[in-house]
């Protein structure tokens, strides 16, 4: 698979510029979503290097990013005259970048394309690393292929028009990055201030946060081995996604992911030694920020038969990856219905209360239970 270029941009229009002079082609598209076509496409619109591109506009949100909206995106790209030597800009957020750069990777056995995120989660997760994809069947990027933009621009002037829900879902891959990384990193994560947004700290924290990823895509594109450390809280984050999304309740990636590192870094400690300090940092920074998964007991089956459609299983094993400590990624670890049932109690106590100093899960005792099963007291000092 081969690199593609990231560009942190001062003057998106003659990065685009450069960008779209690199990709000869024959015709340009552009896709975005309502969103996008409200807030950013008025900024491109005034590029000179876009003024004949055909535009494609799609629904917002992941309730789009299925197979009709995919049929759709072709029909436009054949019916105004795209050939296999056109380009497509998408121009959008997770949803757009993953649901476009498959659509451009397969219409007429592929075309190029270049990724512009304008939400904090493109920018660190989706746009980068070359994973296309749309929802399939109640299951989250269940259909997809490997494909990098040819280039990707990240312009931090975008994030000023996002709301806080919106910033801190993208947030929650950040956060994933840094626990994969260094302490140093995971520390700086932990202290920036969402009461007032430095916009050019966060973007010296975009960058960084891009160059880990890269840095491990680069070392497995197609997600053989140490890739797979980038699925830290996803394999129970992408089950809480698919249970909201069936339950007609859907929730914002991020916040899925963020649920799911919780449940994974409990996870971590039981079985891996993850350290208690370093855990009760985090969950606090997820309560704090995010709030609680809104799941019950009688969901944890169907959160368990999510879990093994998993793409990183293996003969049926629900695999997951794990931490020593931060940056000492434990990948490929399997777990037992049991464990994970256990995993999902921790995040769903009917009573979690913290402060500053101390992480209480209470009422709970060693002689009751909860979903029918002994559980382990946990109090985190």
């Amino acid at each position: 698979m081969s690199k593609q270029e990231v560009i942190i941009c001062h003057n998106l229009e003659e990065n685009l510029n450069k960008a779209i002079n690199q990709c000869p082609h024959d015709k340009l598209f552009v896709l975005a979503d309502e969103h996008t076509r409200e807030l950013c496409i008025p900024v491109l619109s005034e590029f000179d290097c876009i003024k004949n591109a055909h535009f494609i506009y799609i629904g917002a949100e992941d309730v789009h990013k299925n197979l009709e909206t995919l049929a759709y995106v072709w029909k436009e790209l054949g019916d105004k005259g795209a050939s296999r030597h056109s380009l497509l800009i998408n121009l959008g957020g997770g949803m757009v970048t993953d649901l476009g750069g498959f659509a451009a990777s397969t219409f007429k056995r592929g075309i190029k394309y270049i990724n512009i995120p304008t939400t904090l989660l493109a920018m660190v997760d989706a746009s980068v690393g070359g994973k296309t994809g749309i929802n399939f069947n109640g299951l989250k990027n269940e259909i997809g292929v490997f494909s990098p933009a040819e280039s990707v621009l990240i312009d931090a002037n975008f994030l000023k028009s996002l709301d806080i829900r919106n910033l801190l879902s993208g947030y929650a891959e950040m956060l994933k990055h840094g626990l994969i990384s260094t302490h140093d990193h995971w520390i700086e994560l932990l202290k920036f201030d969402f009461n007032n947004i430095d916009y050019k700290v966060l973007q010296s924290l975009v960058g960084k946060s891009v160059q880990i990823k890269e840095d491990i895509v680069e070392q497995d594109p197609f997600e053989r081995g140490i890739r797979k450390a980038l699925n830290l809280g996803h394999t129970v984050g992408h089950a809480f996604e698919s249970l909201a999304l069936e339950t007609q309740h859907p929730i914002l990636h991020g916040y899925a992911v963020a649920w799911g590192i919780v449940c994974e870094l409990y996870f971590s400690h039981i079985k891996t030694g993850f350290p208690k300090d370093k855990l009760r940092q985090t969950i606090l920074f997820v309560k704090e920020h995010y709030g609680v998964m809104p799941f019950n007991c009688k969901q944890y089956e169907r959160l368990y038969e999510f879990m093994k459609h998993d793409k990183k299983n293996s003969a049926g094993i629900i695999n997951f990856t794990l931490l020593t400590e931060i940056g000492n990624i434990q990948i490929n670890q399997s777990a037992s219905k049991d464990e994970i049932f256990e995993m999902l109690d921790f995040t769903n106590f009917p009573s979690v209360r913290y402060n500053k100093n101390i992480f209480y899960l209470f009422p709970i005792t060693i002689d009751q239970t909860f979903n029918n099963q002994a559980i382990r007291v946990f109090i985190i000092h």
